[in-house]
């Protein structure tokens, strides 16, 4: 069956998901019709599935390179040295802006169909959790301001970074350096003062 997601995966890529017909799947992929309906239930239950994988992709590569800095960082100078061009990378780029252009998109596609909302809605909430995580880390370490919860500093650091798609679809979206001025400027205000 992960033949069938990533098939459909690829498809989601690069076009609507109205356009997937679960027999030109199953041919692609080799899969019987019925396995396939077995196993999903509908074309539906198909799609939903290859959104998740695909939410759970883009999340998981997130929180590797964040708890990367975390559990390798020493001294706050390391973590200030390491995190500043992550946070960059986050929002910059072509690449980043389709990524996140593919999260809106679950998201988006999770509102009208509960089975899909209660998928996301829990990869959300274990990003959540994980980044609430690593927030917790860096207050316990000395790092990161322990006057805000964690859990708050974690769901604003989620809205920056899934809110510049508003900014991406914008006829004129603000210079990526004035975005990078902003993140870099939250994330310092978010350190521990020593």
């Amino acid at each position: 069956m992960q033949t069938v997601l990533d098939a459909v995966i690829e498809r989601l890529d690069h076009g609507d998901e109205s356009l997937i017909r679960i027999p030109e799947i199953c041919e692609a992929t080799g899969v019987n019709y019925g396995s396939v309906y077995h196993h999903f239930g509908s074309r539906e239950g198909v799609i939903d599935a290859a959104y998740e994988w695909m939410f759970i992709g883009l999340v998981n590569e997130d929180i590797a390179a964040i708890r990367n800095i975390s559990e390798t960082a020493s001294t706050l100078k390391e973590y200030v040295e390491a995190m500043q061009p992550l946070l960059v990378a986050l929002a910059a780029g072509e690449e980043r802006s389709s990524r996140r252009a593919r999260r809106v998109r679950i998201v988006a596609a999770a509102i009208t169909r509960p089975e899909l909302r209660k998928l996301v809605g829990k990869i959300q909430s274990d990003l959540t959790a994980d980044l609430t995580e690593l927030v917790q880390h860096g207050q316990d370490q000395g790092w990161i301001r322990s006057d805000i919860p964690a859990n708050a500093i974690a769901v604003f650091f989620l809205a920056l970074v899934f809110g510049r798609n508003l900014d991406d679809v914008s006829v004129d979206p603000i210079p990526q350096a004035d975005w990078d001025v902003m993140i870099l400027k939250m994330f310092t205000v978010l350190l521990a003062r020593e």
